[in-house]
């Protein structure tokens, strides 16, 4: 008495995955008649009452779209939320912006507390410590749509946005290579996240591509900020044998790098060249410039936002893969002379 039905309640009782009940109450294409017939049935026997706003009918609809990414203070994510606002304001969209401070503990928080009756769907970047997405299945199994950008959940099926991590990496070192350096150090994002392994994957095949030897004390990973850069690069300068360049996960590193190779005054580029990965800015108010892949930021947001809105109007559109390339900016950090 007094319990409300959900659909994990019609997936128990019929020995069906949650995700077919929702796909079933959504009426799409990959659910076979029978199956739907009999979800379709008990719902209606157990007077089932969807989500009105999260199943995206029409006329349910609030226009709201939630974003849920790790910073905002970079100029990467930044930049990300600036491509969101440009195709959801000409949607007539507002976005409702929620911070997880890197923190997976803050991410399940905000997920498990999020009013999806105020929203019509998500755009999510995981945390950098994100060891289960379930949280963001359950979501996309009540109806709401959920489209990840730049961090993914790589074993969720839904649209994801990324640039192509593993190809700027390539280039990165490849550059390094072609300038006259050899031995390689990486200063490597967290392990386990998707585009972490993509990078570190990229700078390994390419050493390989030029028959060139990676240490294992010259792949190095912590967190994303300056201060990480900086304790890595010392680190790195302790070893037996000392790397000639460093390929850093993103620009912030680099700079930590660059920061920790002025203390011991090694001279940037002709001693020891330093690229990073994301064009922010400040690559070109430091001394040397800094080398590095620029990313699309505008357009991972833009492009992530125009998949969402295609998910909540459309119950058919299939899930798209988009991985939009880098370009590499090769600046004064990786000159020799």
């Amino acid at each position: 008495m007094g319990h409300v039905v959900t659909i994990k309640d019609i997936a128990k009782i019929l020995n069906v995955s949650v995700s077919t009940v929702s796909r079933a109450l959504r009426d799409t294409y990959d659910v076979n008649k029978e199956t739907k017939e009999k979800i379709l049935k008990l719902a209606t026997e157990l007077n089932y009452k969807p989500n009105f706003n999260a199943t995206g009918l029409a006329q349910g609809s609030t226009h709201n779209i939630g974003v849920v990414l790790p910073f905002i203070t970079n100029y990467y994510f930044s930049t990300v939320i600036t491509g969101i606002q440009e195709v959801a304001y000409n949607n007539n969209y507002n976005i409702i912006l929620y911070i997880t401070n890197d923190s997976s503990e803050r991410e399940l928080s905000i997920i498990q507390n999020l009013s999806l009756s105020r929203l019509d769907g998500l755009l999510v970047s995981v945390s950098s410590n994100s060891d289960s997405c379930s949280h963001f299945q359950e979501i996309i199994d009540e109806g709401t749509p959920i489209v990840f950008i730049d961090r993914v959940a790589s074993k969720i099926e839904t649209s994801k946005v990324m640039q192509d991590d593993y190809n700027g990496a390539f280039e990165a070192v490849e550059h390094l290579i072609q300038n006259g350096y050899s031995k390689i150090a990486h200063i490597a994002g967290p392990k386990g996240l998707d585009f972490t392994e993509k990078r570190l994957n990229g700078y390994l095949d390419a050493l390989k591509k030029y028959h060139l030897l990676s240490s294992k004390e010259w792949i190095i990973h912590s967190g994303f900020d300056q201060s990480c850069g900086e304790a890595d690069t010392f680190q790195l300068l302790e070893c037996e044998q000392r790397p000639d360049a460093i390929f850093a996960v993103n620009d912030r590193k680099a700079i930590g790098a660059m920061v920790a190779l002025k203390k011991k005054k090694i001279a940037i580029g002709k001693e020891i060249g330093v690229i990073g990965f994301t064009d922010d800015p400040i690559c070109t108010l430091v001394s040397p410039s800094l080398s590095t892949i620029a990313e699309p930021a505008f357009n991972i947001g833009k492009t992530g936002c125009e998949l969402l809105l295609k998910h909540i109007n459309k119950k058919y559109f299939h899930p798209n893969e988009v991985i939009l390339p880098g370009t590499l900016i090769a600046r004064e950090s990786t000159r020799r002379n």
